[in-house]
């Protein structure tokens, strides 16, 4: 199942998000909101609020457990731009763009096996140990 959730007209560059957002895009949300607290981005915050929004939409409306999510999409889209004008030299304008961006995410609940495991982790490959042969010295 599917949890959307969107945030629109964040007054920062759609860039600037795109930094933060492409290091959770495909984690668990566990892992992803402690990447957005420690992440030294001022775009962080409102990434992390939108992802709490999106996990509290899976518990509350389809009764989702916070534990098994993902994050499958997420997205910074252009918003709207507000042009603002900077005074110059000799009568001249200059425009600002005062540049706004819509972030949408999209959480997929990770379906279980039935021994206890989530089909997202990968199996551990078991390599095998090689014994030392004891070897000793007859003279």
């Amino acid at each position: 199942m599917q949890v959307k959730a969107h945030a629109r007209h964040i007054r920062m560059s759609s860039r600037k998000v795109r930094l933060v957002i492409d290091l959770i895009r495909g984690a668990r949300v566990e892992k992803a909101q402690t990447q957005l607290r420690f992440a030294n981005k001022l775009a962080a915050e409102p990434v992390l609020k939108l992802l709490n929004s999106a996990i509290a939409n899976a518990v509350n409306n389809f009764q989702l457990n916070k534990d098994d999510l993902k994050i499958t999409s997420i997205t910074a889209d252009e918003g709207p731009i507000l042009d603002r004008w900077q005074p110059r030299a000799h009568g001249r304008a200059m425009p600002i763009r005062k540049r706004s961006t819509h972030i949408s995410i999209i959480l997929e609940a990770i379906p279980q096996k039935e021994n206890g495991e989530t089909s997202a982790e990968k199996p551990v490959s078991k390599k095998r140990v090689l014994k030392k042969s004891v070897t000793t010295k007859t003279e």
